[in-house]
């Protein structure tokens, strides 16, 4: 399952990942926020990364208007790596090297079509699990 998190600034594109999401039938979960009234994106970010920390969710993704502070608060929450991501390049390699399990994404920075890409590459990229980046990965946990 795919936990969805958004502000603002963020809710159109959220949006449009979940038609997308709906019509892969990929299931998902959505923390909100539902309107354009603005809200604070640590919120959202939090509830999306402790859903994926928990293992109630198995990844996730988050939207406001930049990226930068949602992923910044994901990060906080011990477990998650987030990962911001507005090509598919880096949405592919940070799967594949870095196993993040939140990609963040700017729902002012990135047009719809683009996100969709960066979207379904993050989803269908598997982690490498190369020892070189589990050492890593640990590194960074620690």
């Amino acid at each position: 399952m795919i936990g969805l998190g958004c502000d603002h600034g963020g809710l159109e594109l959220k949006n449009i990942i979940i038609k997308y999401l709906e019509k892969n039938n990929i299931e998902f979960k959505d923390f909100g926020t539902y309107t354009p009234d603005s809200v604070d994106y640590p919120v959202y970010a939090k509830a999306v990364a402790k859903a994926v920390a928990s293992g109630e969710c198995e990844k996730g993704i988050l939207i406001c208007g930049t990226g930068i502070g949602i992923s910044i608060a994901a990060n906080k929450v011990k477990g998650i790596r987030a990962a911001l991501c507005h090509d598919v390049a880096s949405a592919r390699l940070t799967r594949l090297h870095n196993d993040s399990n939140i990609l963040c994404m700017g729902g002012r920075i990135i047009g719809p079509e683009h996100a969709l890409a960066v979207t379904e590459a993050w989803l269908g990229t598997e982690f490498s699990g190369d020892e070189r980046h589990k050492r890593r990965i640990s590194m960074i946990e620690e």
